[in-house]
């Protein structure tokens, strides 16, 4: 049995780290107070981290960082001023969701070990792939996965020297992450940002069912599946929490530790999880690795399910049993952060006294004696030291003389040279010249190798990487860019629009496609003018089936949200089109998808505002598309959103129900705003916004950038009301392309009431 599985814990602050660390944490994970999904968390400055990575490898214990947003391009400049500080600490990796920061890793930071976010929504073999070539080194699978799911990946990743983790303890998206903008949508703030405000676990208006939170799922606990996690041949557990206190941190991993035990030492599994119950919880579920996807997964309540747990345990889940297990587990919690207090009490993360002597004489090497309480040790340079008289050195008129007056070897200039190691674990509390005369002289690259060699010995770096300036965005030649409509539908019966207008046409593919995947052939073999769209989401038999559909069909182009359909499209040569929920926000991540896939264009994503989207810059040959009406998709489930809104008669899904079920209902929230849930046949279930999105402005708003602009035509029914004339609405949009007066009011009276919020907020 494999017995080097890690364990990797949150650190939303010091404390928490060395709770983590005292419990037992392998790894552990943080954000520092930019550029992270967890902005409520405390986060940690740059000096914290540095602490913290010279604490956590005091004690076997790996720091990896949270990178995990998309970044706006007026941000890109700070990105690569912190990946400048952080790329020679000893970070032991970055966790990222942005193409825009993959690509600058890939360009300019080869040295740190990549991780792919649960942001990034793996869940097939291509994805994999495509994150192989972007020399990823490890990925967080889907937390919607099954066993047989983990294992097949995980196997898969490893024949593409690629380690996976997944989640194993704490809070559940009903959404697969990445593709939920229900936050964005409803409060202005992204969970692509790290800001998701969690509408999905609000009240609700009573549903038919009784339910008041009726979205609101239990956390995962896996706690007694150990054994199938380890034969599953993952490499990680990862455990979530980085707003959760340092108590909750120790006690969760302490537990998962002595389970590791358990099994490595005695092949055992506790039957106990009364430590993990005693902590914040919703409930607990492991449906989805089991494949068991129920009705018990849900939890009319989001809050603390710790003391309603501990009196059903006792038999007393009454009002006046519930009051005393609050109690009792208060003060256990009090007892809990006395303990971990003291055990975390010894471990500091201030910075290690180091001290430097700097010795060496004419004709010989400069030498640099680096000693602290843990390390010493002695570096040479590779040129010997030059003698310069003190008359040339104060009169010589020649620039080369003036060079050698410039890097002679005086304490304040080797003071400044070596106080970069300030920047790492350690402080510089003192610096001695030996018997260093003070007109020697060494070449500056010298003195700077020295001053490198130093910070890679005492990170123990492979290598050091020297900090660049922020990549220049080339804007192109201004070109006068006449935009085509391009519209979407998703059913055979609206394929003779195509005969009643110029626009293009694009045909939206189901997730599931391996039970109609013949269908699907005939369909694009009989329209090849018809462009396919590939959905986001294509787990196992479904992805395989699109990779046969792209085999059988050879289309012109295709677009698609999904990375492992962009890895064949690029294997195959076929020109694709990175689709809206591919989250591309700036002109790195354009220019990563042409390098590195040869992508042919991309859709900007909804979420940015006017100014935000200005700023971007589209590689040279690349297209740029936007959808400016269409739809609002809040979130793409793998879980029945049914079962507490209008009922479902079945207790848990199974085969059938994403093939067969077709059902809709609404909800509404405490300010009465409506939520559509929509199950059609052969896709997951998904809500949608009240209001489609309208963006009639930014035809005049943004000239001359965009390619195509789309407008979605699927039935898909909201409370926006459109007219039934497909015909005339596609020439309604197409007279605003043309800048023909009046259309853009004509819009807005026959679609209505619609929001372009996000447009105005951006992220």
């Amino acid at each position: 049995m494999k017995k080097n599985l890690e364990l990797l814990a949150p650190g939303g602050d010091i404390d928490s780290i060395k709770a983590a660390i005292a419990a037992g944490a392998d790894a552990v994970y943080c954000g520092l107070n930019r550029f992270n999904a967890r902005n409520r968390a405390n986060n940690l400055s740059l000096d914290d981290l540095i602490g913290v990575i010279r604490l956590a490898h005091r004690n076997n214990c790996q720091v990896f960082l949270t990178l995990n947003i998309i970044l706006i391009e007026a941000e890109i400049s700070a990105l690569v001023s912190l990946l400048n500080k952080i790329v020679n600490i000893g970070l032991d990796g970055v966790i990222v969701q942005d193409f825009g920061l993959l690509y600058l890793l890939n360009e300019n930071f080869k040295s740190l070990n990549i991780h792919a976010s649960t942001q990034l929504t793996t869940h097939n073999e291509g994805q994999i792939q495509f994150l192989h070539q972007l020399n990823v080194n490890r990925v967080n699978l889907c937390r919607e996965l099954n066993l047989n799911e983990i294992t097949h990946l995980s196997s898969f990743g490893h024949t593409h020297d690629i380690l996976t983790e997944v989640f194993v303890h704490g809070s559940h998206c009903l959404c697969f992450s990445g593709i939920c903008y229900m936050s964005s949508v409803q409060n202005g703030t992204s969970g692509n940002r790290g800001r998701c405000g969690q509408p999905c676990r609000d009240q609700y208006i009573t549903s038919s069912q009784g339910k008041t939170y009726p979205l609101n799922l239990k956390d995962i606990s896996t706690f007694f599946d150990l054994r199938q996690l380890v034969e599953s041949g993952v490499d990680s557990l990862k455990i979530e929490g980085r707003i959760k206190k340092f108590h909750y941190v120790y006690t969760v991993v302490d537990a998962w530790r002595k389970q590791l035990r358990n099994l490595y030492e005695h092949d055992n599994l506790g039957q106990d999880d009364s430590a993990l119950r005693s902590m914040f919880n919703r409930g607990f579920s492991n449906g989805f690795l089991q494949g068991n996807i129920h009705k018990n997964m849900f939890i009319d309540n989001p809050r603390d399910n710790s003391a309603r747990s501990l009196a059903e345990k006792n038999d007393t889940n009454n009002k006046a049993g519930i009051e005393q297990a609050k109690k009792k587990i208060y003060d256990d919690r009090s007892e809990i952060i006395r303990h971990v207090e003291k055990q975390i009490a010894h471990l500091s993360t201030e910075k290690i006294p180091l001290e430097i002597c700097i010795s060496g004489k004419p004709g010989t090497p400069l030498k640099v004696s680096v000693k602290t309480e843990e390390v010493s040790f002695n570096l040479f340079s590779g040129s010997v030291l030059v003698e310069v008289s003190p008359r040339s050195s104060c009169n010589g008129n020649s620039s080369s003389k003036q060079d050698r007056v410039d890097n002679c070897l005086g304490f304040d200039k080797l003071q400044k040279t070596f106080d970069i190691v300030n920047s790492s674990g350690y402080h510089l509390s003192n610096i001695v010249l030996q018997d260093l005369d003070k007109n020697l002289f060494l070449p500056f690259r010298e003195i700077k190798s020295l001053q490198r060699a130093v910070l890679t010995a005492l990170n123990d770096l492979d290598e050091f990487t020297p900090p660049i300036t922020a990549p220049r965005v080339i804007k192109h030649t201004d070109e006068k860019i006449k935009p085509s409509l391009s519209v979407l539908i998703s059913s055979p019966k609206d394929i003779h629009l195509c005969n009643k207008t110029t626009a293009d046409f694009y045909f939206q593919l189901p997730d599931c496609l391996h039970e109609n995947i013949s269908e699907y052939k005939n369909l694009s073999l009989d329209n090849p003018h018809i462009t396919p769209v590939f959905p986001s989401i294509l787990i196992e038999e479904h992805f395989n089936a699109a990779i046969d559909l792209l085999h059988h069909i050879q289309p012109q182009q295709l677009v698609t949200n999904n990375t492992g359909i962009a890895y064949y499209a690029w294997q195959m040569k076929i020109p694709w089109i990175a689709g809206q929920y591919l989250n591309l926000v700036n002109s790195h991540g354009l220019k990563c998808l042409k390098k590195y896939f040869n992508c042919a264009g991309a859709f900007i994503s909804n979420e940015l505002n006017k100014t935000q989207i200005k700023r971007i810059q589209k590689p040279e040959h690349f297209n740029l598309f936007y959808s400016i009406y269409h739809p609002l998709l809040l979130m793409t489930s793998r879980q029945c959103l049914f079962h507490h809104v209008s009922g479902c008669s079945k207790e848990r899904m199974d085969e059938q129900c994403m093939q067969e079920c077709k059902k809709s209902a609404t909800i509404n929230n405490l300010r009465n705003e409506t939520f559509f849930l929509k199950k059609e046949l052969n896709t997951h279930n998904c809500i949608y916004n009240g209001l489609n999105f309208l963006n009639s402005d930014i035809v005049a708003d943004i000239p001359d950038k965009f390619t195509s602009f789309f407008i979605d035509l699927r039935d898909i029914k909201t409370t926006t009301a459109a007219i039934e004339d497909k015909p005339a609405l596609i020439n309604i949009f197409a007279e605003l392309l043309h800048g023909i007066d009046g259309a853009k009011e004509k819009i807005i009276d026959l679609i209505s009431p619609a929001t372009n919020s996000q447009y105005k907020k951006g992220i």
